[in-house]
């Protein structure tokens, strides 16, 4: 039987996202309370009490309501509150008794002879210094239920943590900076790898940072010795998506290397069999197969590091190729350029799905159908596929001037509701200065307009209409008033 049955888990979670719609670090800690949750769910033992589901979320939310806790232990058939507080109150007496009794007992043995004093007085620094690290030790551990009260009350014994999380923010930006340097301006696979190398770490520092800590600043460590991890959550995001960037970027470019390697062992391997070939269907199969190896080097992405290594590999592969082959190249060139068109057609098709999608993703999209238009515009009049290439020609620029289209919608929803978050915001600040105010009521139909300018199937479009809603409905409730 798990420790937490679904109708407990259900009220515990109900009230738990109500807490996380206050704050991006609410929903953070939420999110971890709601972990220990999926645990105690799926660990096999008795029932939790009142007690257990209480210690997993008080240290994260204080003013939780313990009546919400009572109703989840008692939906749960755990102990309820009362009797957690009775066989506390049992264990608190025997405790007690035990203790006057060893303390009695103590305090006879312990007047220490005179000659022992010196002794007597190490062993108790000595008791105490390890108590203090103890101490210490235990205020230091990743937990929001223990640090947060220490960073409130006593924040010196913070220092180690701050010294750790000092360290791991400029170890972190420190790392991401030289991996930036090394893709981007990568000589060699080598970079590439070293530059993967310093993203993993660059991570793991990164990882060490306690989120939910990010509101807690040590003034008077941070005064005495600079504190360059102060940063909000919206800044701690940032630099996780500028890894995950650098992720992306070292991803392509290894994967463009590997695509790189096949190629040119294909050529080679091509060039080899056309030497050797003895016949004429031999030498045609020679011919596809070196074809092949050019097809995947146009193919290959073109990215910093591989796409300056691609260029003048494929122009060497091709110049070769037309001296050995003669006239079959423009024939089978003309292919290629056909096939990758449709390639690039492939990949803006496939990103394009599903939308609403950001400014920058239809901005990739677009320069993935002009990179397809490109190649059909090289296909020449005279060339036997040319008819094929106008045709596939004629779609790729209907399909560029509507994902154009889409992209200008998304631009101009991001602005209008950009606009309507500032009028918004001023609106709030006039209410709570002067909530008689008759502005109040004459600024909504300006947000009201605003809003009205986002369209749908856009980014924008669904915190649009949640304001929107919300905007009509307090409008209506002025002019009623």
């Amino acid at each position: 039987m798990a420790r937490l049955n679904e109708k407990a888990y259900e009220i515990l979670v109900g009230e738990l996202k109500k807490y996380a719609q206050n704050s991006d670090i609410a929903n953070v800690e939420a999110k971890m309370v709601i972990e220990a949750l999926d645990k105690l769910r799926a660990d096999p033992g008795s029932p939790a009490s009142f007690e257990d589901i209480k210690a997993e979320i008080i240290g994260s939310f204080d003013d939780f309501p313990e009546t919400v806790i009572a109703r989840a232990a008692k939906a749960n058939g755990g102990e309820s509150k009362a009797q957690s507080a009775r066989q506390g109150t049992r264990q608190s007496a025997r405790h007690q008794n035990r203790h006057t009794s060893a303390t009695a007992a103590t305090a006879e043995q312990s007047k220490p002879p005179v000659r022992g004093l010196w002794a007597y007085i190490a062993g108790s620094v000595a008791v105490g210094v390890a108590a203090f690290t103890g101490i210490v030790w235990i205020a230091n551990l990743p937990y929001p239920m223990i640090r947060k009260p220490v960073a409130e009350t006593v924040p010196i014994l913070l220092l180690p943590s701050y010294i750790n999380m000092d360290r791991n923010y400029r170890a972190a930006t420190s790392l991401v900076e030289e991996a930036d340097q090394l893709v981007a301006k990568a000589t060699g696979p080598e970079d590439i790898e070293r530059g993967a190398e310093k993203v993993t770490q660059a991570r793991e520092h990164l990882d060490q940072l306690p989120v939910w800590f990010l509101g807690y600043e040590p003034k008077m460590y941070c005064s005495l010795f600079g504190c360059s991890w102060r940063f909000t959550f919206d800044e701690f995001e940032a630099a996780r998506k500028a890894m995950g960037r650098l992720e992306a970027r070292v991803f392509q470019e290894q994967n463009a290397q590997k695509q790189l390697q096949q190629a040119e062992t294909t050529i080679a391997e091509a060039k080899l069999a056309y030497d050797r070939a003895t016949t004429g269907a031999e030498k045609q199969e020679a011919i596809a197969q070196w074809q092949s190896g050019l097809d995947l080097l146009a193919q290959i992405a073109p990215t910093p590091l591989a796409g300056t290594m691609v260029r003048p590999r494929l122009a060497a592969a091709e110049r070769d190729f037309k001296v050995v082959v003669g006239s079959t190249e423009k024939t089978v060139q003309n292919a290629t350029f056909i096939d990758a068109a449709k390639i690039f057609a492939m990949q803006a098709a496939v990103n394009s799905q599903n939308p609403p999608h950001s400014v920058e993703t239809w901005q990739q999209i677009i320069g993935l159908w002009e990179e397809a238009i490109d190649r059909l515009r090289q296909v020449p009049n005279n060339a036997p596929g040319y008819l094929e290439a106008q045709q596939k020609l004629a779609e790729y620029q209907a399909n560029l001037a509507t994902v154009r289209n889409r992209l200008e919608a998304e631009r101009r929803s991001v602005q209008a509701l950009e606009r309507a978050n500032v009028l918004i915001v001023k609106w709030q600040e006039l209410g709570l200065s002067d909530p008689e105010s008759p502005q109040l009521a004459a600024n909504l139909p300006k947000i009201i307009n605003e809003l009205e300018k986002v369209e749908p199937g856009t980014t924008a479009s669904a915190q649009a209409q949640d304001l929107l809603k919300f905007a009509r409905e307090k409008l209506q409730q002025l002019d009623k008033s």
